[in-house]
Parts: C-alpha cells; sequence; structure tokens
C-alpha cells in the first residue's frame, strides 16, 4: 500500500510533466508551478461534475491573459489521454465480450470492425487536431474567438506522439496500481484476467458522468459487477476500488487545498 501512494505521487508528476510540456507554448512554466496547478485542478475537480473545475483550478496558475488559451491547451491533453483509455479500454471489452458473454458471432464481428473504424478515425482526429480549428473557425460566431482555440492547432505531430507517451505513462501507473491493490487482497486471481477487467473498469468508468466527491458508490457497483466474471469476492473487490478512489482523488485532492489558498485570481502578470 506504500508502493501505491508512491506510485499516486508518480501518477499526478507525469501529468504535472505533461501539462508543463503542454503549456510551454503559451508560457514558461517550472515543473514546481506544474504540480501545483496540477493538484490544485484536483481540488476544484472533486466538487464538480465530470470533474470540469479541473481545467479552471489548473489555469488559475497561468497569466490572467493565458488562462482561456490555456483551457484549449489542457483540452489536448485530455484529448491525448482519452485516445489512451479508448485504444486499451474498447479492445479490453472485446476480450471481455468474447470470454464472457454469449453472444452472436457475426454481431461479434460487426462490433469489432466498428470499434477499429473508430479507433483509426479517433488517432486520424487527434494526430490532426487542427481540422478540429478550421471546423471551429467555420463557425461564424466562433471566428471572434480564435485566438483561444488556435493553440490546439500549433501541436506538431511530434509533440503530440509526446503527448500520448505521458498519457501511456500514466496509464500504466494507474493500472498498476489496482494490479497492486488487488493482488493483496485477492492474490489466487489469474493475472492476465485480473488486467484485463482493470482496463475495461477504467474504460467504463472514464466514460460515465460523475462527481469525484461521490461517485464511490457507482465505482463499486462497476467493479463488482464486472469482477464477479472472475471471481466471488465482490466485498475484495470494493475494498480495493475504494482504496484507489482514495489515494489517487481524495488524498491529491486534500493536498491540492494548500495551492488552491495560495491562488491570486487577479495579479499575475500577462
Amino acid at each position: 500500500m506504500t508502493f501505491v501512494v508512491l506510485l499516486m505521487v508518480v501518477n499526478w508528476v507525469l501529468e504535472s510533466f505533461k501539462w508543463q510540456y503542454l503549456a510551454r507554448t503559451l508560457v514558461n512554466v517550472s515543473i514546481w508551478e506544474a504540480i501545483e496547478a496540477v493538484f490544485c485542478g484536483l481540488t476544484w475537480a472533486i466538487f464538480t461534475p465530470n470533474r470540469i473545475g479541473e481545467y479552471g483550478g489548473r489555469v488559475m496558475f497561468l497569466p490572467n491573459r493565458k488562462r482561456i488559451h490555456g483551457v484549449f491547451a489542457m483540452a489536448v491533453g485530455s484529448f491525448g489521454q482519452n485516445v489512451i483509455t479508448n485504444i486499451t479500454g474498447l479492445l479490453a471489452s472485446l476480450w471481455f465480450i468474447y470470454h464472457f458473454l454469449n453472444i452472436n458471432t457475426w454481431l461479434y464481428l460487426g462490433m469489432a470492425v466498428l470499434t477499429v473504424a473508430f479507433l483509426v478515425l479517433l488517432n486520424i482526429f487527434y494526430f490532426n487536431i487542427r481540422w478540429i480549428v478550421h471546423f471551429l473557425d467555420r463557425v461564424r460566431f466562433l471566428q471572434k474567438y480564435r485566438r483561444f482555440f488556435d493553440i490546439m492547432g500549433r501541436y506538431s505531430h511530434r509533440e503530440l506522439l509526446t503527448v500520448i507517451g505521458y498519457s501511456l505513462a500514466r496509464f500504466f501507473v494507474f493500472s498498476f496500481q489496482y494490479y497492486l491493490v488487488i493482488h493483496l487482497l485477492l492474490p489466487e486471481l489469474p493475472f492476465f484476467q485480473m488486467m484485463m477487467t482493470v482496463v475495461v473498469f477504467i474504460f467504463i468508468q472514464s466514460a460515465m458522468p460523475s462527481l469525484d466527491l461521490l461517485d464511490i458508490g457507482v465505482r463499486s457497483f462497476t467493479a463488482a459487477h464486472l469482477f464477479s466474471y472472475i471471481t466471488n469476492q465482490q466485498l475484495a473487490i470494493i475494498a480495493a476500488v475504494s482504496s484507489i478512489w482514495l489515494v489517487n482523488l481524495i488524498i491529491p485532492a486534500a493536498l491540492g487545498s494548500v495551492f488552491v489558498l495560495k491562488l491570486r485570481f487577479f495579479d499575475r502578470t500577462a
């Protein structure tokens, strides 16, 4: 469990490096400032639906004139993380459906084809994110805001690939946290089945509307239902999921409250 807590730090430090990398297009941010911004964003996130407050909390550490730009820079990072979550989650879901759900073969093949097509399109749009900028620029009432969302089109393919690298590293870290806790409680579970189910759970959880402060019940129900296909120890699974929720979200949010107190809303230089 000590290692799980240490991995929480690694997880959010990786996110801080990713934020520093994304924000450098706007302003030079030190790694400590990036860490402050990320943890402050976590504090705001747990009180807002779908963690929308994370955007506001994080960009408050940018100069006044760069804060709206920062929202779109952060959106690129979120897009990259979603690409990783969708690739791993959908592929793991195909495995899960094949092994545990009795569905028609042709229906399964159709789902597999649609999944692959969706993932290909998702990657195409991510690595050509400037297409989104061009689309927004064609909407007449949005054209006057182009200076804000234009930042999304400034990232090169190499930079977007670096963001994917940070996102993939984070995914491995918090997946390994789940493995450690579940293995601690249920050491008899086969590694591969456990990890594939964990990936499906992460994918489903990321797609569901939530409020971090209160969604432990939804997380527990989802995890207990998924893991019922490989174990009947639902209480252990609920304990494992609750532990990760506490370590990865609640503790960092509590730490971030320290940085919220030092925020200066209006007097940062441009």
